[in-house]
């Protein structure tokens, strides 16, 4: 029996407790609100942003000091969805400042991408006057966009941060197609050629000669700047060597990227190992369906096949988006069976823009902000379509549309408005792209894979990001030059020939990211093996996906605590 004083004394320490843990919360949310509200882009004279030294460094100094103040506050006395906050914005504060120490924001290029590429973006239907004048305001501030650009690159170029010059074939098309002889044919006008019928024909006719002046004025002119930039200042002075290693502080950099991309305690050598380790054992599987098949020649007599065989091609691009929606529906037909909660958002499956489709990959998802009408896409790459084999498409759907990344991204936006705004919005890497990656794995249990060349398919899908294991690490650890990354992704995946060469560049480019997809992937498999195992009969398979996606986006350490406890819980 308790005596009343002990009652007392108990009664007043939980008092203090619980005041100390909604102090700790409120502090929190407060600091969550500050970041929210930071408008460090936002300017109604500058619709595509302001992009200058002073911005950047005073978003990072912001950053700092937000996160010296919630490094004061206690999270053993935050519960477990303040605390998953809580570690979050740590996250990408931290990231924010070394983005901000490191410069990137002089180096916003990459082989698929880069500052002047993220335009075509911002290229959208016109559905009333509003927007179209709106449209009309974002094309006149391209040419003050380009010109902040350049001078942050050149700052780079002068410093030894920037892109090595080898990534460069082709890249002309990424502005020689925007300079154009007539402002109808250009890419940047054609949201005017179809405006809505409540715009009046008076109207249209304005806001047509109002697009052409500003197409020929200021768009036109900027992307022939844009050519001799890239011409005469960047090609000349960027670096010759390939790993970012070589760079300034390059070293560091890397390790700073294996920290963000990864969201784990990884070194250079340790992925590298993982990378060796899994490339020997999915050859091991690719072999025994040479074998099946009864193929007369090696693996790699049966991956020239694959890539040189015209039955595995489509003949137009109508019939590969064909493909891709085909599969697309039979995926979505198995969702119920594997998940308790579906995206509201709808998806639909297109071609990747022309603009864009020489340097891009052969598939990619673009999502949507929640307010938007628009659905989530799907982009197929329909461009040289001999490097775009159909036993890929199952997988290649998978990954990108659901349930990929449309229904991982879209449930993330759906998350309860008692999650913070920030955490709704949020994309991290080796989450995201380990579960589309873990969802290849998931078709074959829902049956897509339908073919021993769509197995094999899937196979050299996750071959290919096995590789990049040792490919990207390869290149910006170990000093491989780009011969030696292309051979080895040519020899152990059935890519075509122009997808390895566009994909090397994309790692050359882009450190770090490219190990995401695997150390993700083998993250989320180890711990539904561990729910399996633990928990026998009583797992279940769409009680699993809830839990790895009911929270959002997680760093993998986060994710593996969260199921860990789970099963423990249900083992009492």
């Amino acid at each position: 029996m308790i005596k009343p004083n002990k009652i007392y004394l108990l009664c007043i320490i939980i008092f203090l407790v619980s005041c100390s843990n909604k102090s700790s919360e409120h502090r929190l949310n407060n600091l969550i609100t500050t970041y929210e509200n930071y408008k460090k882009n936002k300017n109604e004279n500058y619709p595509l942003g302001i992009f200058t030294e002073e911005r950047f460094e005073a978003y990072a100094n912001f950053c700092d000091s937000l996160k010296s103040e919630l490094n004061k506050i206690n999270s053993k006395k935050l519960n477990e969805d303040a605390l998953i906050s809580h570690t979050l914005l740590d996250f990408i504060l931290k990231e924010t400042i070394i983005n901000f120490k490191y410069k990137t924001h002089w180096n916003p290029i990459l082989s698929d991408a880069g500052f002047h590429l993220s335009l075509t973006y911002r290229v959208h239907s016109i559905t009333d006057k509003k927007s179209a004048l709106s449209y009309l305001k974002l094309l006149k501030s391209i040419p003050d966009f380009i010109n902040q650009q350049s001078t942050l690159i050149k700052k780079g170029i002068d410093a030894g941060i920037s892109q090595p010059l080898i990534i460069f074939k082709g890249y002309k098309s990424t502005y020689e197609k925007h300079i154009t002889l007539t402002a109808e044919e250009n890419f940047y006008y054609s949201p005017f050629k179809n405006l809505p019928k409540q715009i009046s024909n008076y109207e249209k006719d304005s806001l047509r000669r109002a697009a052409k002046e500003v197409v020929l004025n200021d768009v036109i002119p900027t992307f022939k700047n844009v050519k001799a930039f890239f011409e005469n200042i960047y090609y000349p002075n960027t670096r010759k060597s390939i790993g970012v290693s070589e760079t300034p502080n390059g070293a560091e950099y890397y390790q700073s990227r294996i920290d963000y991309y990864t969201t784990l305690n990884e070194t250079p050598i340790s992925i590298h190992e993982k990378g060796l380790k899994e490339v020997a054992r999915i050859r091991k599987k690719m072999k025994s369906i040479v074998d099946e098949l009864k193929f007369k020649g090696n693996l790699k007599q049966f991956i020239a096949f694959l890539r040189d065989d015209p039955q595995f091609y489509a003949d137009s691009p109508e019939e590969l988006l064909k493909h891709a929606r085909n599969i697309a529906k039979k995926l979505d037909e198995q969702l119920p069976r594997y998940f308790k909660k579906l995206p509201r958002k709808p998806y639909g499956v297109a071609p990747v823009p022309e603009a864009i489709a020489p340097k891009y990959t052969g598939g990619r998802y673009v999502g949507t902000s929640p307010e938007s009408t628009d659905p989530g896409y799907f982009w197929v790459n329909t461009y040289n379509l001999n490097s775009r084999p159909l036993y890929v498409i199952p997988s290649l759907t998978a990954h990108e549309a659901v349930p990929g990344h449309h229904l991982q991204g879209a449930l993330n936006q759906e998350l309860p408005e008692t999650i913070p705004k920030f955490r709704r919005n949020l994309y991290l890497s080796a989450y995201g792209e380990g579960w589309g990656l873990y969802t290849e794995y998931l078709a074959e249990e829902m049956g897509i894979y339908t073919s021993p060349y769509e197995h094999f398919g899937k196979l050299t899908y996750e071959m290919w990001r096995a590789c990049r294991l040792v490919v990207d690490t390869g290149i910006h650890a170990f000093g491989w030059p780009r011969d030696k990354a292309v051979n080895f992704m040519t020899d152990n995946t059935a890519l075509s020939i122009h997808e390895v060469n566009t994909e090397i560049d994309r790692y050359i480019s882009w450190p770090g990211q490219a190990l995401s997809y695997k150390i993700g992937q083998l993250k989320i498999r180890e711990l539904r093996d561990l729910a399996e195992e633990q928990m026998g009969d009583r797992f279940d398979i769409k009680t699993f996906h809830r839990k790895v996606l009911e929270d959002g986006a997680l760093p993998l350490s986060i994710l593996e605590k969260k199921i860990h406890f789970w099963i423990e819980q249900l083992n009492r």
